[in-house]
């Protein structure tokens, strides 16, 4: 369903995703991210780490392996609660807008409040293009966010973008479920739930 890939990659998609940096505004916030080779470290280690992760398990529920028992083993590898909740938070928004315009009986069987990989899984039913959504929202999101938080141009960061290996790790995540940690992501996700002041990102 290379058009319903699509249509989820798309920024303009209504489910939420636009309201998460996934821990790039707390790293701007640290002087973590300043720049454009800053911003470029920071999102190759997201799409190894925490996008390999979402990927392989986008492509499990593709595959059609069981959805309660993927939601508990993505909860598991997911240590950090904001993390945990970022992802649920962006799932449910993307539940609710794919309810309306992809309604199936394996749709409604994910849980009510669902990780985002699961949702993309079920409605990309073909494991590589699911892998390689999830991979490339893991990255596109926080581009976007350092455009917005840090003036970056915006023709050089789509273009660290491109440069960003999102096809190897989708086919990575195809082989195998991940099982790896991104220690400074979820650390970064805990300082940020509980910074005072104003925030512009849920995450």
């Amino acid at each position: 369903m290379m058009l319903t890939a699509l249509i989820l990659a798309d920024s303009r998609f209504p489910g939420g995703g636009h309201v998460h940096s996934g821990g790039l505004e707390e790293a701007a916030a640290r002087g973590l991210v300043v720049d454009e080779p800053s911003l470029e470290s920071f999102l190759r280690g997201r799409l190894l780490t925490a996008g390999l992760l979402a990927a392989g398990f986008a492509a499990a529920a593709a595959r059609g392996e069981d959805l309660a028992e993927l939601d508990a083993e993505l909860d598991a590898r997911t240590p950090s609660p904001a993390q945990r909740e970022a992802s649920r938070a962006q799932g449910r928004g993307m539940l609710r807008a794919a309810r309306r315009a992809w309604p199936s009986a394996r749709l409604a069987a994910l849980p009510a409040s669902p990780h985002q990989p699961l949702v993309i899984g079920v409605l990309v039913d073909d494991a590589f293009e699911a892998a390689l959504t999830c991979a490339y929202l893991s990255v596109s999101g926080p581009a976007s966010a350092a455009v917005r938080l840090l003036g970056l141009d915006p023709f050089g960061v789509n273009a660290i973008v491109a440069s960003l290996d999102v096809e190897e790790v989708a086919a990575r995540a195809c082989k195998e479920l991940p099982a790896l940690g991104s220690p400074a992501l979820d650390l970064l996700a805990e300082a940020h739930v509980r910074r005072e002041g104003v925030r512009l990102f849920g995450s």
